[in-house]
């Protein structure tokens, strides 16, 4: 009787080891131009993470004048080894571009074929054009905000989320003491003092900063959210308890009512969703301060209007409003070694992977990124956002 075996005669015969083939380090030549957006301070590596990426064999170039907003000078990145020049079009024709804010199109013509873009990407301000101007030049391109770490979570959209929810409370404390718009109140608890009120609106990375920072400055801090799970994580991480609450009308006003300050920490999949309406605003304290942190996504509350970093706030209703997006720029120098901190070690493991072709293969939270590879879309929900073709990255990059 014939006895079946999965193998054939061929593959029972003693083959050939193969070896894993050796990773060869690249060299990288990294372009870091001045940032032209509205209102936009910040840089992407700092002149220490340029020093330790020289250090290592590449090189960097920077367009003159890209760190004086982070207070970073020519000489700074000079003295750290980089390349300084006034040309702006030489900087764009490097093969990797870091960029704090997404390049315009006029950039992106700047840009040579097969390039690499390591920027944000605000998908809420872009145009279609942005992502077919990505397509002609056939560029690779990684959003800070899409890249996953090892522990699943994303490192720059969290590292700016906590100087937002920082910045926060001490913006607020600022507009507080204001001697024509604000009450003239120290934020905190001082003896024989009501403490300051301060009641924030959703309880992810912003919000838990937020708390930290207005607890430790001594005031009573009430919380709303609508997931139990997030409420729980926070009053967790917090290690005390503080009040939590599920977003009740009533209760809400009732808080709103007492409250010295109010921040808007809240998030939606598309829109904020609107939480706190014209009415409830017009309740509060005379004097009270708003900080919606939110605004850059529409805000949460109904009385918000966008402002910039010259003329941060209006008053509406007897309430000090300040609705400036991107406040991470407002601190741009703690902002820009924020970004540094995570770009720079990600940098010299591409390097020491290969390149980018080798490190998304290797590095799934690399890979997660991507938003074009080669040009070609690899997003979903970019593509269903603009209504453009893609391609699932795990089967270009496999």
């Amino acid at each position: 009787m014939a006895i079946y075996s999965p193998f054939s005669a061929k593959e029972l015969v003693p083959q050939e080891e193969k070896l894993e083939v050796a990773k060869h380090k690249s060299q990288l030549f990294i372009g870091i131009p001045k940032e032209t957006s509205y209102q936009e301070r910040r840089i992407c590596l700092t002149p220490d993470a340029v020093s330790s990426l020289v250090s290592h064999g590449h090189r960097v170039m920077v367009e003159a004048g890209a760190g004086i907003h982070s207070s970073f000078s020519d000489a700074d990145y000079s003295q750290a080894g980089a390349e300084v020049t006034n040309d702006t079009k030489k900087v764009f024709s490097c093969p990797i571009i870091l960029k704090v804010e997404p390049p315009t199109l006029e950039e992106i013509s700047w840009m040579n074929l097969e390039a690499i873009l390591i920027s944000a990407i605000q998908l809420k301000t872009q145009k279609k054009a942005y992502f077919e101007a990505l397509n002609a030049k056939k560029i690779t391109a990684l959003a800070f905000e899409f890249i996953k770490d090892d522990d699943g979570s994303y490192p720059a959209v969290k590292s700016l989320s906590e100087i937002a929810g920082t910045a926060s409370v001490l913006i607020a404390a600022e507009l507080m003491i204001n001697n024509h718009d604000g009450k003239g109140l120290l934020f905190g608890n001082i003896t024989g003092v009501p403490p300051t009120e301060v009641v924030i609106l959703g309880a992810g990375t912003v919000a838990e900063y937020a708390v930290r920072t207005a607890i430790s400055l001594g005031a009573n801090v009430k919380v709303f959210d609508n997931s139990i799970t997030k409420l729980r994580r926070l009053q967790n991480a917090l290690n005390q308890r503080i009040f939590t609450s599920t977003i009740h009308d009533k209760a809400l006003l009732k808080a709103l009512r007492r409250c010295d300050v109010a921040i808007g920490a809240m998030r939606g999949k598309n829109r904020t969703p609107i939480v706190v309406t014209e009415t409830m605003v017009e309740y509060m304290k005379k004097g009270a301060v708003i900080v919606d942190v939110s605004i850059d996504s529409g805000g949460c509350f109904e009385t918000s209007e966008i402002t910039t970093h010259e003329q941060p706030t209006f008053i509406k209703n007897n309430v000090i409003h300040y609705c400036v997006p991107n406040i991470p720029s407002r601190y741009s120098k703690t902002a820009s070694l924020s970004i540094s901190n995570i770009l720079s070690p990600i940098l010299i493991n591409i390097a020491d992977d290969g390149g980018i072709e080798t490190a998304i293969r290797c590095d799934m939270g690399l890979k997660h990124g991507i938003y074009s590879y080669h040009g070609i879309l690899t997003n979903k929900p970019i593509a269903d956002w603009f209504d453009l073709d893609h391609r699932d990255i795990n089967l270009l990059v496999f």
